[in-house]
């Protein structure tokens, strides 16, 4: 329903992030009407998941429709409403506001017939009516309900609801009810329920002056972190700066740089040593190290690393200062190591869901073991454990970190080759957690291909989570146009993407996420190579792919061969069959039709075992073709400009202007005045042409430009 929801808005240009969707689905009542209307309403940054939905709801139309005969007496309003803000559905303290029991609301009174009351809680039958009464109340009678409420909290010892009820209540500021607000939301953020914390904050920082001021803006921008709020975090966290209690400054500074980083595409460019203490506080220098061990991270995570060894070397000043180097310092080098590209530089290990289980499941499937990594990480659900994460500190059961473990257990199973169940794991993720954030947008590229592989063409989660991107905040998409264009068998413009690709220094994440080696070489493979991130098979699979496309038809028969031999070795059901579709291709340009049939059929068959549905049906496509009909060979319009570019892998460019002319039917003498050339130069180059091609005459090397197009 939800992703009906996402492609209904996408249409009509209102992009909204799946969870921010989810959470509205359940707030209003799952009406596509007030949903749609109420996301008109939504700020841009509000709907990207930036910053928090406004508490409450707006009342649109479609809601006021629905309620707009509603009376209902005195008495029951105010219950309705003390329910509506109240800051849970706990049913004892309503009962004791109301003076009445429960049978007797539920049998008697005109609220019971929308309410909802089972196992001493209270919830609204339909939840659109808490956002309509709290529109529709005058604001002194809900600041009756407050006071009234702040009452009962007092008397049943709950100090945290009586001051926040009393705080709402007050006209004027409070300040003491500040420092307990602020109190319980730092502990509601570090349980990982950021949302509550955030509220507390807000009206903490109403009431609150001078030093506990910063404080709750602390807390509001820290839990405006822990849920994703990228847009609110800044600005709390901002105001700190740079004359805010130096303690929370340094406190927020680690927050402040991720969001920013998320907002802005990169680590902001600040000298470290110019943010130090300027106490001797070890605390504070404690704060101050952390922030830079997360920059050196984030700076990682975006392949920056001259930001990176800044960070670091910042770091490492401060754990020797505050000695923590073992707890700190160890895992966060090793884990920036890592995501660049070094994991045996340091295997060191911290505790907790990032430095520690994190850490660890990356390791082991970048060192071949992708089943240990995946139950490392399923690990941390079987016993629940919650370590603290010095990296992380307070944020642990964040929807952020949560968001960082689920876009690893989605990556590690499209490297074991599940492409069916990462795809689910991502879109279920994306639903309930800010899965943008992490690794520099991974979690949104990893979408668009699963989705590319899965149904041909990007869904409604992933081109949500695109467009709910900050813009600063880029992720290349040419890829995925080569992809889908590959896939529906249009090999022209997925090479006209791929060539794109390649004049841009063909970007890509530094966590290997499966791109289009069959038209394009996503990586080299030798010393000059850029570093790649990922499990020995995928590597392997890699080269596999890179020997096919670059074998001479010399050579073919015996590297054909090999090829084959060490795919079989290849347990991920997705990597193989990219591998087998490549022989397959390649054996029906050579016009060996039995072999052909036979690698992509294999091809086929695995790709519908990792569920990469739309590759099988592409291969399904292509083994249909391989004996065409007359009105199939009728449809090839340009036998030319496909064979151009798979030519280019094996021929310099010269030389394949010279084949392509002299299969357009030039003469050599003809073919030399257009280049400018001597004819003994053409002689040479389709000399050299014929020799690479395996053949040895014009009529051969137009058959297998033919061919060449056919099949690609």
């Amino acid at each position: 329903m939800v992703e009906a929801l996402l492609d209904g808005l996408l249409v009509r240009g209102l992009s909204c992030a799946p969870h921010v969707l989810t959470r509205l689905f359940r707030e209003l009542h799952g009406d596509e009407p007030t949903i749609g209307q109420v996301v008109e309403r939504l700020l841009p940054a509000q709907r990207a998941g930036l910053r928090p939905l406004p508490t409450p709801l707006p009342v649109v139309p479609a809601i006021a429709a629905v309620f707009q005969d509603l009376v209902f007496p005195s008495r029951d309003r105010d219950l309705l409403l003390a329910l509506a803000v109240s800051l849970d559905d706990a049913l004892e303290p309503l009962l004791e506001f109301d003076g009445r029991t429960a049978a007797e609301i539920s049998a008697a009174a005109p609220a019971g017939r929308h309410l909802v009351v089972r196992a001493g809680r209270a919830r609204f039958a339909d939840p659109r009516l808490a956002i309509w009464l709290r529109a529709q109340t005058d604001p002194t009678v809900v600041g009756v309900v407050h006071h009234r409420l702040s009452a009962v909290f007092q008397r049943r010892g709950d100090g945290m609801s009586a001051d926040w009820h009393r705080a709402r209540a007050s006209l004027d500021r409070d300040p003491g009810a500040a420092a307990e607000l602020t109190r319980i939301a730092r502990e509601l953020s570090e349980a990982g329920h950021p949302d509550r914390a955030l509220l507390l904050a807000q009206e903490a920082a109403e009431h609150a002056v001078g030093v506990e001021l910063d404080e709750a803006r602390l807390v509001a921008g820290t839990s405006s972190v822990g849920a994703g709020f990228a847009v609110e975090a800044a600005e709390w966290l901002g105001s700190l700066f740079p004359d805010g209690t130096e303690r929370y400054r340094l406190q927020g500074l680690a927050g402040l740089l991720t969001v920013r980083a998320h907002l802005q595409g990169a680590v902001p460019d600040v000298d470290p040593h110019s943010l130090r203490p300027r106490s001797d506080d070890r605390d504070d220098w404690y704060s101050w190290t952390r922030a830079a061990a997360v920059a050196a991270v984030l700076c990682a995570e975006r392949s920056d690393r001259t930001g990176m060894r800044v960070w670091l070397d910042a770091m490492r000043t401060g754990t020797a200062r505050v000695g923590a180097e073992r707890e700190l310092r160890d895992p966060a080098v090793a884990l920036c190591w890592l995501l660049v590209g070094e994991s045996d530089v340091d295997e060191a290990t911290g505790s907790g869901p990032l430095s520690g289980r994190m850490l660890r499941a990356l390791r082991a499937a970048i060192s071949g073991d992708v089943d240990l990594g995946l139950r490392i990480l399923g690990a941390a659900d079987a016993t629940m454990e919650s370590d603290t994460d010095p990296l992380v500190a307070g944020f642990e059961h964040s929807p952020v970190v949560r968001a960082y473990q689920a876009v690893v257990e989605a990556l590690l199973l499209v490297w074991r080759g599940d492409i069916g169940p990462a795809r689910e794991k991502i879109r279920s993720s994306a639903r309930e957690l800010p899965i943008a954030m992490p690794f520099a947008g991974l979690g949104v590229v990893l979408a668009r291909r699963l989705d590319l592989a899965v149904r041909g063409e990007i869904g409604p989660v992933a081109r949500a989570l695109t467009a709910a991107l900050p813009p600063e905040a880029k992720i290349d998409v040419i890829v995925d146009k080569g992809i889908e264009a590959f896939l529906a068998g249009a090999f022209d413009g997925a090479a006209s993407s791929m060539r794109l690709w390649l004049d841009l220094g063909a970007p890509q994440t530094t966590l290997s996420v499966p791109g289009l080696d069959e038209v394009a070489l996503t990586w080299e493979i030798g010393p000059s190579a850029p570093t790649i991130v990922a499990p020995p098979e995928v590597v392997l699979a890699h080269e596999l792919r890179l020997r096919i496309a670059t074998t001479t038809d010399g050579r073919w028969r015996a590297e054909c061969e090999e090829v084959h031999a060490s795919a079989r070795t290849l347990r991920s059901p997705f990597a193989r069959a990219r591998v087998e579709a490549m022989l397959g291709i390649r054996c029906a340009i050579r016009d060996d039709h039995a072999l052909a049939r036979r690698h992509l059929q294999t091809a086929e068959h695995l790709f519908e075992l990792a569920g990469a549905t739309a590759w099988a049906r592409s291969i399904g496509h292509r083994v249909a073709r391989l004996d065409p009909d007359e009105s199939d060979a009728a449809a090839i319009a340009d036998p030319l400009s496909s064979c151009r570019y798979a030519w280019a892998q094996l021929l310099t460019a010269r030389e394949v202007e010279v084949a392509m002319l002299a299969v357009a039917g030039a003469a050599n003498r003809d073919i030399a005045a257009a280049l400018n050339v001597s004819v003994r130069t053409v002689e040479v180059h389709l000399g050299r042409v014929f020799a690479k091609l395996d053949v040895r005459r014009r009529v051969e090397l137009t058959a297998l430009a033919h061919r060449t197009n056919q099949h690609l």
